[in-house]
């Protein structure tokens, strides 16, 4: 019998498939985008990549970037990242998010529904999309600190319905930045709108004194009474030494009827911009830092108090990293069995205009340093850490997301090859855009954007929304 020609063969690699058990040598077949084979015997193909020593696994799911730009998806798909998400702020309308990649993205890309700029719409009439909008970042206004009437809080509900109703991916909440403005009657409204539509809220909590796990039990007590499903983004930046604490109050509330999951970054810092409301109130209490803790990200230049206070004063959108994290507290996150990996990539405009290395190392530094030299976790927990459990965190709002982050038959073909041995991340707080090694070929719906090391013309990546992904 003729044996069958695939489209694509990616031939006698290790895969890695944590979400079907699979740890072995196996062929994939794939044909129009799909997995079609899983085969311990050699399949023929059109074309073929040859995975021999290599590991292959699925493409890699964040769940949190802020990146839709060139550079931000090349990067990514650098680190073998095939879908890259915006669902911590999201955007509003949700396709304004990534208009500029529509048919020029090498990687999957996509957005929540953004509270804040249904709250910026409603409260001062201002449109403010999503954090990054031809070419800048958002301002934040009044709508940042100023509460919403009853009639006000009724109009965001709509929004936020008409949101969902267009594809967003669940309700970004940027709730630490807005503290001043969003009450319990607001944040209700939001979490009822949520549980209605099955919609994770994607929730960057209050924070209060370092370590301080009251922003937490908000969202925990929220996802209790109403049913909403809510996701912890950058748990480690807001638990800080506590994490350990901070997750065992998570498993007693999902005990308890919660729907409660959580992701964490890999590096010791965050960054914000300088004028936003965590730098305007105590935060040395909040961060356990001082202005020497604090660099530009632009120039690496180390802050002062004068320094810091002249530019707050003068340029409230200048980027800053604030170190304040420790190894140990990251290293006891990740080790948390039900932990997702997402990278919080700030925005990357171009190599001039620096941000922070998250976007280029944070899946290449779980390979390399955790993984590989540590032994911290084994492979395929990292795999289903970066990779299964975010794409099974979305499926109730997106079905289609039943098929990526694993690489069974009918699974979308997104997938990466990797060198165990090789792989490496290099970015640096200094050096940010320094991309990741030791990824030989990337795969996204069955075409290859990265082969033997080189990036490709090819850009299949589609915008992704809860209906399914589309090309426009």
């Amino acid at each position: 019998m003729t044996p069958i020609t695939h489209d694509l063969v990616v031939a006698g690699g290790r895969l890695v498939d944590p979400a079907h058990g699979i740890d072995a040598v196996r062929h994939l077949g794939i044909d129009d985008g799909v997995v079609v084979a899983v085969s311990e015997e050699p399949l023929v193909g059109r074309d073929a990549i040859d995975a021999t020593g290599k590991v292959v696994c699925p493409g890699f799911v964040d769940l949190h970037t802020h990146t839709p730009t060139d550079l931000g998806a090349y990067l990514a798909a650098r680190s073998g990242i095939t879908t890259a998400l915006e669902l911590e702020a999201g955007a509003y309308p949700t396709g304004i998010y990534g208009l500029d990649q529509v048919g020029r993205s090498p990687i999957h890309f996509g957005a929540s529904t953004g509270h804040f700029a249904v709250r910026a719409k409603v409260v001062e009439g201002a449109y403010e999309p999503c954090m990054v909008h031809s070419g800048r970042t958002f301002r934040a206004g009044k709508a940042f600190v100023v509460p919403g009437t009853g009639e006000q809080l009724a109009e965001m509900a709509r929004h936020l319905h008409e949101g969902l109703d267009a594809g967003g991916l669940g309700i970004g909440l940027l709730l630490d930045y807005m503290s001043r403005a969003i009450d319990s009657d607001e944040l209700r409204m939001i979490g009822e709108v949520a549980a209605e539509r099955s919609a994770p809220i994607w929730v960057h909590v209050r924070r209060g004194a370092a370590g301080d796990p009251a922003g937490l039990d908000e969202m925990l007590d929220l996802s209790r009474d109403t049913g909403a499903p809510v996701h912890v983004c950058h748990i480690n930046a807001s638990a800080m030494g506590a994490v350990d604490e901070w997750l065992r109050r998570i498993d007693v509330a999902n005990a308890d009827g919660a729907d409660v999951t959580y992701e964490m970054f890999v590096h010791t810092a965050g960054s914000t911009s300088i004028g936003v409301h965590a730098f305007r109130t105590d935060w040395q209490e909040r961060f356990a830092i001082t202005y020497e803790d604090i660099q530009l990200a632009a120039t690496g230049e180390w802050l002062t108090e004068e320094s810091f206070t002249r530019i707050q004063e003068s340029d409230r959108g200048t980027t800053v990293i604030h170190h304040y994290m420790q190894e140990e507290w990251i290293r006891r996150g990740l080790v948390a069995e039900d932990m997702i990996v997402a990278t919080d990539a700030m925005p990357c405009f171009d190599l001039e205009t620096k941000s922070v290395p998250n976007g280029a190392g944070t899946h290449a530094r779980i390979l390399g340093r955790y993984v590989r030299d540590e032994a911290l976790i084994d492979l395929p927990a990292a795999v289903a850490k970066m990779a299964w459990y975010p794409a099974r965190r979305l499926e109730r709002i997106a079905p289609h997301f039943a098929r990526k982050g694993r690489l069974g038959v009918g699974c979308d073909a997104d997938l990466v090859v990797f060198d165990a041995s090789t792989i490496e991340d290099r970015a640096t707080y200094l050096e940010p855009y320094l991309e990741a090694i030791g990824v030989d070929h990337v795969v996204v719906a069955g075409t290859p954007v990265i082969r033997d090391g080189e990036f490709g013309e090819v850009r299949p990546g589609r915008r992704q929304l809860s209906s399914g992904p589309v090309d426009v």
